[in-house]
């Protein structure tokens, strides 16, 4: 196949990921608040540990996975069920346009923690882009109005340990295959289940609690079999994306597959007029419109440098 035609089947490839990613969304929105965030974590993690098994024995795999450095493998699970959890609880409170426009913020907050932690170099371009890209979120957060929503803020921790599995991946991607880290990161999730559920069912229902608050200490309940099904399938869900972000990313360079990441603003608003018939305030937009740009810009100065600043979302799956 032609050079070309291996990016339009890569970029093809990551929009039907983005695409299926979207429906876990609609799922959380659609029946979140029923629900305890760890009841639906429960039936999730289920789901997808033994499918990080069949991802390991596809890639040729025998036995269990194995690692060489397991406290790091625990580390990132525990920042990628974090990351995941809050992302959850943002999301419920949340239109869909305000969080994917917040999540644009991902790229910047990997290169600020880049600096920090494994003392990359930034240059002032990129530095004036980061500044840009955080304008972009205030605008979009308007943390100090009226039409400051509690959920932006657990979107933008997700985001920041998001950042922190990313720099720990790289650690970990000299030794560790993606299905191992993705059979350590489901690992985890199980196990922080239940840490963390019965601390939450001890607390118990807050009255008049913000949706956020009120999703991580909502009660368990009988599902009904429909929504059982729909908490399955968030398993399902994040099986068909890493599958297809594995075969985007393969077949093409990630500084030709990543832009298109950003696909992501354009489906949830659709999803959001014909199901729930919001659109985005033009602040957000705005906002969204400075993130996207300062996010590219860093990623082109990224790939003129020999490294992409920005998401590989194959290696962080968990």
């Amino acid at each position: 196949m032609t050079g070309t035609g291996s990016s339009l089947k890569a970029v093809g490839f990551l929009l039907l990921a983005v695409l299926i990613n979207s429906l876990q969304n609609i799922a959380v929105k659609w029946i979140g608040g029923n629900y305890s965030i760890f009841e639906m974590l429960t039936f999730r993690s289920l789901v997808a540990l033994p499918l990080t098994l069949l991802f390991f024995r596809l890639e040729g795999g025998r036995g269990l996975p194995f690692t060489r450095q397991p406290k790091r493998e625990i580390v990132r699970g525990a920042f990628l069920f974090l990351s995941y959890a809050t992302y959850m609880m943002g999301l419920v409170a949340l239109p869909l346009a305000d969080v994917e426009s917040i999540r644009f913020s991902g790229p910047l907050m990997i290169t600020l923690l880049s600096v920090r932690l494994l003392g990359e170099k930034v240059e002032l371009p990129r530095w004036l882009a980061l500044v840009v890209g955080f304008l972009g979120v205030l605008l979009i957060v308007k943390p100090g109005s009226t039409a400051f929503n509690l959920g932006s803020v657990f979107i933008l921790v997700s985001i920041f340990f998001y950042a922190l599995t990313v720099i720990l991946t790289r650690k970990l991607q000299t030794t560790d295959s993606s299905p191992t880290m993705a059979f350590y990161g489901a690992l985890v999730y199980v196990g922080a289940i239940f840490i963390f559920a019965p601390l939450a069912a001890a607390v118990g229902a807050i009255p008049h609690a913000a949706p956020s608050l009120a999703f991580l200490f909502h009660a368990w309940s009988v599902p009904t079999p429909l929504d059982l099904l729909v908490m399955c399938g968030l398993g399902l869900v994040w099986a068909g994306w890493m599958y297809f972000v594995t075969r985007a990313y393969s077949a093409a360079p990630a500084s030709v597959v990543a832009p298109f990441e950003y696909a992501s603003l354009p489906i949830n608003i659709l999803w959001g007029l014909v199901l729930w018939h919001s659109f985005p305030a033009w602040s957000t937009l705005a906002g969204a419109a400075l993130t996207l740009l300062s996010g590219l810009f860093i990623l082109y100065r990224g790939q003129r440098q020999g490294k992409i600043e920005g998401p590989e979302p194959i290696k962080v799956s968990g």
